[in-house]
């Protein structure tokens, strides 16, 4: 766990570490996009403060001037990650709009850095980028007459979707990466097995279901696809919840 006094500080860049070795080549930001390297190409288990000073080809020591230890390097790798995310303000369209867009500048996040739905926690990194972005995301339900804590659970519902979604196509790629084999492989290797198991009267539905769902996908599961699909479904349930309250705001509601 990172000690929330020297991870602030870090993340908010409120004093600059100087190397006791008179480096100048050194910084927060570098060691940070050094790790992230490390953890988009190699997963977040091949991190380690050692490896990012491998990789930055210093001694074993020098990261620890400039951060105090992983947990704070993991919340500053966070916070720089969250910099990445799209926040354009010419968004024609409706709410709808633009949280579908919000929706998918961080489903692209994810899928560019898999390692993050596994650091992420409830405790939210209280850094410029993440702050950044949390204000640019309630602003597509601002003045649709929502509360803000209905703002503020519409948006956690919607990122939460596209998280679990997203860790769930990290855990397919780790899971091919790791037996060699890809989920169409893995399917067309068991479909005739399950088809065989299936065909007894006791599984009728899943028989006919998972066929189905097997057929389309080419796998058992397909990420992209729960994400799209749930993604629609979500908007659909927040569309009643802003109608709700657009009507009891008319006169005489």
């Amino acid at each position: 766990m990172s000690d929330p006094a020297r991870s602030l500080a870090l993340l908010w860049r409120t004093k600059e570490p100087v190397s006791r070795e008179g480096r100048s080549d050194l910084s927060v930001d570098r060691i940070a996009q050094a790790a992230i390297r490390i953890a988009d190409t190699e997963g977040i288990g091949a991190l380690t403060m050692r490896r990012v000073s491998e990789a930055l080809g210093v001694g074993t020591m020098s990261p620890y001037t400039y951060v105090p230890g992983k947990a704070e390097l993991l919340d500053v790798m966070m916070d720089t990650v969250y910099g990445e995310i799209a926040r354009p303000d010419d968004v024609e369209g409706g709410w709808r709009t633009r949280l579908e867009l919000i929706a998918r500048e961080n489903w692209a996040l994810y899928r560019r850095h898999p390692w993050l739905t596994y650091v992420e926690t409830s405790r939210p990194v209280l850094g410029p980028n993440l702050l950044a972005k949390y204000d640019y995301e309630l602003r597509a339900l601002a003045g649709v007459g929502l509360s803000g804590v209905e703002m503020d659970s519409v948006l956690t519902l919607v990122l939460g979707h596209v998280k679990s979604a997203a860790r769930a196509a990290a855990d397919v790629a780790e899971l091919e990466r790791g037996s060699g084999m890809t989920d169409s492989q893995w399917w067309q290797a068991h479909a005739p097995w399950l088809a065989k198991f299936a065909e007894s009267d006791s599984f009728p539905t899943a028989n006919q279901v998972g066929t189905a769902a097997g057929e389309e996908h080419g796998a058992a599961y397909d990420p992209a696809h729960a994400f799209e699909f749930g993604l629609r479904r979500l908007f659909d349930g927040i569309a009643v919840l802003v109608e709700e309250r657009s009507a009891q705001a008319e006169p005489g509601a």
